[in-house]
């Protein structure tokens, strides 16, 4: 395109560019909390099949440790509206589309995300409320997970994921396999067209824990990286980040106190016998390493007048 060309079309295309750009930038305008409080309502997005962090039953319910985290934040915000705060989940099929719904003001959080730097320039993290990493899953004894072992090897990795990047880094000699889920890939482990599947360890034991084929092991002891699951947040929505942080403090330190619902709620999706089976001792250390550098809470009387949030999905 010519450059005088260029110039008969920029008043236009600006505008048409800016008249794109108003309602969301209106919706974020008007903060969650505002938002919330005129429609009762919290919108949460999530990736599928992501257990136990997030995944939805047969009947389209979402399940998941994520899930525990939603509904406290409704809670939370349930009290400083003062009214009752339904959260809605909807299930997004594109990663990338997680990020673009909340700066868009089509949803208002997205909780089990794992925390990424490039992320954090157009959206806010929340305290984190688990430790995952990236480690390999293969057939127990085929690989220990060293460098050496992957080498030549046919590997699993989600496109474009850190996996795929990290394996680049661990060994240049692995030969990576894109798929476009984890679940491909460990469907493509079964049928044996690759050797080992390398992801996030949380979401690995999860599969593994219903596959029904021969027993999987992950490795190495250590993962290859390690990173904090937290919830992303609007990007400079501090009065939504701040109840968002409390109501994840509250469930840590309500663990950390030996609290039933919290114990119950946190070690049913990465406790003792679960997919994770995090010793108690873990899950304290790692709870009291997040809640370290901020004030102890300790719990509240019931507020008259408030009302458990309830979830629902779409």
């Amino acid at each position: 395109m010519s450059r005088s060309r260029v110039g008969r079309r920029l008043v236009p295309a600006g505008l048409a560019l800016l008249a794109g750009l108003l309602p969301a930038a209106s919706a974020r305008a008007e903060g969650v909390v505002d938002r919330v409080a005129r429609s009762g309502e919290l919108v949460m997005v999530g990736l599928p099949d992501q257990a136990p962090l997030l995944s939805f039953t047969a009947q389209g319910q979402p399940v998941g440790y994520a899930m525990e985290v939603g509904n406290r934040i409704a809670a939370e915000l349930a009290v400083a509206v003062g009214r009752p705060v339904r959260l809605r989940v909807e299930a997004v099929a594109d990663p990338a589309a997680l990020g673009l719904r909340l700066v868009g003001g089509q949803a208002d959080l997205a909780c089990g995300v794992p925390f990424n730097w490039e992320q954090d320039n157009t959206l806010d993290y929340s305290l984190p409320f688990a430790l995952s990493g990236l480690r390999l899953l293969a057939p127990a004894g085929r690989l220990d997970g060293s460098p050496q072992s992957l080498a030549g090897r046919r590997i699993g990795v989600v496109a474009n994921s850190l996996a795929e990047t990290e394996l680049k880094g661990i060994q240049p000699a692995a030969r990576p396999v894109g798929f476009a889920s984890l679940t491909e890939a460990l469907a493509a482990l079964r049928a044996g067209s690759v050797e080992g599947v390398i992801g996030d360890s949380s979401l690995l034991a999860g599969l593994a824990a219903g596959d029904k084929g021969a027993a999987l092991a992950q490795t190495p002891a250590e993962p290859y990286e390690r990173y904090a699951v937290a919830c992303l947040v609007p990007e400079n929505d501090s009065a939504f980040r701040n109840l968002v942080n409390l109501a994840i403090a509250r469930l840590l330190q309500g663990y950390l106190d030996g609290q039933p619902e919290a114990v119950n709620a946190i070690d049913r999706w990465v406790g003792p016998g679960s997919a994770l089976n995090r010793t108690p001792d873990q899950i304290r250390n790692y709870f009291d390493s997040v809640l370290l550098g901020v004030e102890a809470l300790r719990p509240l009387p019931a507020q008259a007048g408030s009302t458990p949030a309830r979830s629902t999905a779409p």
